[in-house]
């Protein structure tokens, strides 16, 4: 049996590479960006040492990849880099708290490695979140941030409540009030003008979900969208049925689309600002391929020439015109499957990249962005790291795995090499 799934996951991986050129010669003529996610909480410890990045990024270089993406904004609010405005992280809960770059900058000493070694990188920055509820820790609990800028929740029991009392990931601030929007926006340009970066992601730069935001703030700003007050608030817009699930209320479209308008308003601002400011800096946003159920956080990665949201319930040209695509450089499509082929299996990579190159209509370039845990390294697994690297590269002409930990947990770094050489290989007999 594990010679036929050998033998099946050759054939497959050749059918893959014998058509892996499309997107290369229309997004990357030269060669394929190969990003590499370095989260900082899953990284803490590894890059303590200073001396830690330049052999991990010798590992990186040395596997195929050309671009880190380094997050150096987590949830918590404060930063891995030198700010006037926001303190240095100096804790990441489940592990020992062993502050990186105390007494040398973080985000400096990667941009200096990786360019010494050729290396493009991006920085990663999470937009609205602002601390962890699960751990209780972050710069919304040390009273910094007034309350009138955090999210309010509509929960299940028709209450209202503090994002902080629950025990989401994320605490965030109002996407829609004008000071957060403001002080965003100072903090991601104090960024870009101090250091030569490559890249800038804007990481979480949407709404939590559904159940946020409903504040006072936020219901006035959507009365004046749609032009009249809403009486019987918030189940005009969204109420919970008997069994505590989410069902849309009479104002529900007009709700998405604003919530959506939000997200795109910013993302344009941002783009706008840093382009102005150093026009060679990518701009970049990541966002999971299942684009049907993420109107959810507002996030309409899509041309505004698609009209993909006219098919579902929330759909409507006010919301088709929310699409950001224009507005960012690059777009990671996040398939985080785990099935990598199958163009009509809508749980499948191919499909998802596939969809998500439909939509998009060229107005930014794609890279196809994998989760490696999905992925084992078992040559009989038609589903493993291999293929879904090929399939990443042979969608999109890019590729983007999250995250240096497992490569390096999973010891799969050759993998990840053979999939790009093959892929390289396999475009130059073209």
């Amino acid at each position: 049996m594990k010679k036929i799934f050998a033998l099946i996951a050759a054939a497959t991986a050749a059918a893959a590479i014998i058509q892996s050129c499309t997107k290369a010669e229309a997004n990357e003529p030269d060669e394929p960006e190969v990003y590499l996610v370095v989260a900082a909480d899953a990284n803490f410890m590894r890059f303590a040492d200073q001396d830690s990045i330049g052999i991990y990024l010798d590992k990186s270089r040395d596997a195929g990849f050309n671009h880190i993406l380094l997050d150096v904004k987590p949830i918590y609010g404060k930063v891995l880099y030198r700010s006037d405005y926001l303190p240095y992280l100096d804790f990441i809960e489940g592990v020992t708290p062993e502050p990186l770059g105390r007494d040398w900058d973080y985000l400096q000493t990667f941009i200096d490695e990786c360019h010494s070694r050729g290396m493009r990188l991006s920085a990663s920055f999470s937009v609205m979140p602002c601390g962890s509820p699960y751990w209780q820790r972050g710069m919304c609990f040390l009273g910094q941030i007034p309350d009138s800028l955090l999210c309010v929740e509509y929960r299940p029991d028709k209450t209202f409540g503090d994002m902080r009392d629950t025990r989401k990931a994320a605490a965030f601030l109002n996407p829609a009030h004008p000071d957060v929007r403001e002080t965003s926006m100072k903090m991601i340009m104090e960024l870009v003008r101090r250091y030569d970066i490559d890249g800038f992601s804007l990481d979480y730069c949407r709404y939590p979900d559904a159940e946020s935001d409903f504040s006072d703030f936020s219901r006035r700003e959507f009365e004046k969208y749609i032009g009249h007050s809403v009486d019987n608030w918030p189940a005009d817009v969204l109420d919970y049925d008997s069994e505590g699930n989410l069902v849309d209320g009479p104002y529900a479209r007009q709700w998405w689309a604003w919530r959506a308008k939000v997200i795109s308003d910013f993302v344009r601002e941002a783009s706008d600002s840093i382009h102005a400011a150093k026009p060679d800096v990518d701009v970049e946003y990541w966002a999971a391929t299942w684009i049907h159920a993420i109107h959810r956080n507002g996030q309409n990665w899509a041309s505004p020439r698609s009209s993909w949201p006219m098919a579902y319930s929330f759909g409507s040209p006010e919301y088709q015109a929310t699409g950001f695509a224009p507005y960012v450089d690059v777009f990671a499509a996040g398939a985080y499957l785990e099935r990598v082929y199958g163009p009509d299996d809508n749980e499948s990579m191919e499909y998802a990249y596939t969809r998500a190159d439909s939509l998009l209509h060229g107005d930014c370039k794609l890279v196809g962005s994998l989760y490696a845990v999905n992925h084992d390294t078992v040559a009989s697994n038609i589903n493993n790291l291999y293929n879904a690297c090929t399939m990443s590269l042979r969608k999109t002409g890019n590729l983007r795995i999250c995250d240096l930990c497992h490569i390096e947990r999973m010891g799969s770094w050759s993998e990840v090499r053979r999939a790009i050489d093959d892929y390289k290989a396999s475009c130059k007999e073209k």
